[in-house]
């Protein structure tokens, strides 16, 4: 439980790093890391990594570092990925599809119970990763049916919103969009959006402009 306040998002985002890389580190044998090791292995610094984890509590010994599996059982308990959440995708064209057979979400308890569409095509079919396709009209029911805890989006832009409102009709409160459109929520919903396009916006600006720069420092 954090200590006080309202922990940054960015923190939350370094502790599923930290997670990752000590799943890798116990995999490798390592049974103890010190707080320099997982910084530079995780692209921060040691400060970073210790007032990340200071805001749960004290983890680790002084002068020898954290328990690797220790510190891996704290981290998903505070993440609560220590037990199974069940996902509710809607969508089920190459992304959506790719997602249900997503190995390492069910290795990592994100369980993907109901694939959603309305396409008449495929309501009824069975998706890869084996889920019957639902009709969309019936997401309220399944929801309730399925105990569906997140919904993720994966429609094209112009369907995003109605989707959502569905989730939310259906007292889903949590949602994962991946549609490249900005939807709009309550505050009691809790919604990421991840836009991949954006991504490789952010990566055409730094490789061009970097290009640039490399361009006109060798031309000196």
């Amino acid at each position: 439980m954090a200590k006080s306040g309202k922990i940054p998002k960015a923190t939350i985002t370094r502790l599923s790093i930290y997670y990752r890389q000590l799943e890798l580190l116990e995999f490798d044998g390592y049974r103890m890391v010190s707080s320099e090791n997982l910084a530079w292995l995780c692209q921060v610094n040691s400060a970073q990594v210790r007032k990340d984890l200071g805001y749960f509590g004290e983890f680790g010994v002084r002068g020898v570092g954290y328990d690797v599996i220790d510190l891996q059982v704290h981290i998903k308990r505070i993440l609560a990925v220590n037990r199974d959440w069940n996902l509710g995708i809607a969508g089920i064209g190459n992304l959506g599809s790719a997602l249900l057979q997503h190995q390492n979400l069910w290795e990592r308890g994100f369980r993907c119970i109901a694939a959603f569409d309305n396409d008449s095509s495929k309501i009824g079919k069975t998706a890869l990763g084996g889920v019957r396709i639902i009709d969309i009209k019936d997401l309220k029911q399944a929801v309730k049916d399925l105990n569906i805890e997140i919904g993720v989006i994966t429609t094209p832009a112009s369907a995003a919103q109605t989707v959502a409102d569905l989730f939310l009709k259906a007292k889903v409160s949590a949602l994962l969009n991946f549609s490249p459109t900005r939807i709009s929520v309550p505050e009691s919903c809790l919604v990421e959006h991840i836009d991949f396009t954006v991504k490789l916006d952010m990566i055409s600006y730094e490789l061009h402009h970097e290009i640039g720069t490399k361009k006109t420092t060798n031309s000196f």
